[in-house]
């Protein structure tokens, strides 16, 4: 049996096939970083939202019992009886 030499149109193929699996490994690592990037960013930016509703909660919070302290002390306010003036003349 005797080898025959590829039809060089063969060759080609071969060669162009062997650049665009190298391409699609390429792309596919730069897919698989970039992806990796915006998960990372992702996750701060949820850290981020976490960390300002917690502060929200905790500035309502505060803002209630404000609010509930000012009413106690009117109340308070209205039901001590009024003192009458006094001079110190």
């Amino acid at each position: 049996m005797i080898m025959k030499t590829p039809p060089e149109s063969f060759l080609i193929f071969k060669e162009e096939l062997k650049k665009a699996r190298l391409e699609k490994e390429r792309l596919q690592k730069e897919y698989e970083a970039k992806l990796s990037e915006m998960n990372i960013e992702l996750d701060r930016l949820k850290e981020q939202i976490s960390a300002q509703q917690e502060l929200m909660k905790t500035t309502l919070e505060y803002a209630i019992r404000l609010e509930e302290n000012l009413d106690t002390f009117k109340v308070e306010v209205a039901n001590t009886p009024t003192m009458k003036k006094k001079s110190f003349h």
